[in-house]
């Protein structure tokens, strides 16, 4: 890599450097949980280094450091992987002492070959299958998350963080401006660090849970906008930790609060013309609008262990509490799993709202296009409208990790899609994660069970 590589980085990142001495360069890569793994490095020899390696085992762990057997035939040997740069995602890390940039990497085998079940190669995998079509896939997210009191002692119970005002944060106050200036410094600073890496927020408002805020994001490439989900869980924890308070991204912190969803917003447009193919020449919706639906409504059961991929994940999935319970689709109601929010022919979009927020963002982009692929590929109709309150209407999500998981192993036809390889590790993993969860006695258990039964 050439001395003057800063020269061709991002436009934020320049600025960033402007005057500045770059210290260290920070060479990541998301695992299967969307944890960020790699190496920090000196300026000077990230200059030098055009790869660095990591062990592939990174993919084969659960979230709590443990690791599932799915190294393959050749046994556990921590055979080393090929990671490079990918350039266009160098961004700062304002929140360091010293000046520090982050990249972020992919991941090959030593033949040049994508490792298959590297979260950002799959989300790549899925977009190719649709470039292949002429279709150039558009997503933007919405991040919902809890600021909490910090939480030291697992035993204890999540609490609201303390508000600016001296009293702990308030529920059901969705969209209220008081709600959200009570957090006015975490904001500012979420908003300082967003401008110094060049992202763009669409807004943030109050959500109905007691500290909980959503970020939106403007819509664009997939990969693009993974990566930015994945740089920005980091962003708004170091931004929560300097107001002595926690920002977690887990599904259900809080058990009377409503849960932390991704919503995931999609639509299509032709390659070639940049015209959305889910709106006709006269505004009306097209049969790809109706088969990228009936795609959800057909796959998403199969995917629901990557959308919701922890236990806690289950707890969101509750009736009355704004968030989906089945696969019914409408056309601005909230109620339903699929919605179709207002907009003009030009901006058409399907809404998939099953998406938690504890998910790794680019496996939950790629296994909802999935999903809509399957559907239009295989010309699969959508349901009619459901018209009304959603929850009246059975439910249609999997109770359990391992009831969704049973599911993920069956569907072959998705497999093909998002890479049999990584099918069979993901699977291998959350088994192994579940497991570890089985293996701990829960204070309910002790309450109830201890000397009652």
């Amino acid at each position: 890599m050439a001395s003057d590589w800063t020269t061709g980085l991002p436009e934020a990142a320049q600025a960033y450097l402007d005057g500045r001495r770059l210290d260290e360069v920070e060479c990541i890569i998301a695992d299967l949980p969307g944890i960020a793994r790699g190496k920090a490095v000196p300026a000077g020899k990230f200059a030098r280094q055009n790869y660095f390696h990591l062990p592939d085992s990174i993919f084969y762990q659960t979230i709590t450091g443990d690791w599932g057997e799915a190294a393959g035939d050749e046994g556990f040997i921590e055979r080393d992987m090929i990671l490079k740069p990918d350039m266009t995602t160098a961004t700062a890390a304002p929140w360091t002492a010293d000046v520090t940039l982050q990249v972020i990497h992919d991941a090959f085998d030593r033949n040049g070959e994508p490792i298959p079940y590297s979260p950002r190669n799959v989300l790549k995998r899925v977009v190719e299958l649709y470039k292949a079509q002429g279709w150039t896939p558009v997503v933007a997210p919405e991040m919902e998350f809890f600021l909490v009191a910090r939480n030291l002692d697992p035993a204890k119970k999540i609490e609201p963080m303390m508000g600016r005002s001296g009293r702990p944060a308030a529920a059901r106050q969705a969209y209220s401006m008081t709600a959200v200036d009570e957090f006015g410094p975490v904001i500012d600073d979420i908003y300082d660090f967003a401008e110094a890496q060049g992202f763009e927020i669409d807004g943030i408002t109050q959500e109905g849970g007691a500290g909980q805020l959503e970020i939106n994001l403007r819509h664009g490439d997939p990969v693009k906008l993974a990566d930015e989900v994945f740089y920005f869980k980091r962003l708004i924890r170091e931004a929560a930790l300097r107001h002595d308070c926690f920002a977690t991204f887990m599904a259900k912190p809080i058990a009377d609060e409503p849960g932390s969803a991704m919503h995931i917003h999609h639509s299509v447009v032709e390659t070639d013309t940049g015209k959305n193919i889910f709106a006709g020449p006269n505004g009306g919706d097209t049969d790809a609008f109706f088969t990228f639906i009936g795609g959800l409504q057909t796959h998403l059961p199969s995917v629901i262990a990557v959308l919701a991929p922890y236990v806690n994940s289950y707890r969101r999935y509750v009736r009355d509490n704004a968030a989906p319970i089945n696969l019914a689709w409408g056309r601005d109601n909230r109620t339903t799993g699929i919605r179709i929010p207002l907009s003009g022919p030009d901006s058409r979009r399907v809404e998939n709202r099953l998406t938690g927020m504890d998910a790794n963002p680019y496996l939950a982009m790629a296994a909802s296009l999935a999903s809509g692929y399957l559907g239009m590929m295989n010309e699969v109709r959508a349901e009619p409208q459901f018209r009304g309150d959603a929850y009246d209407a059975d439910e249609e999500i999997p109770h359990d990790l391992w009831s969704a998981l049973d599911l993920f192993e069956e569907a072959t036809e998705m497999h093909e899609v998002l890479g049999p390889e990584f099918a069979r590790v993901y699977s291998i993993v959350k088994r192994t994660e579940y497991q570890e969860f089985l293996s701990v006695i829960s204070p309910w258990e002790r309450e109830h069970l201890l000397l009652n039964v």
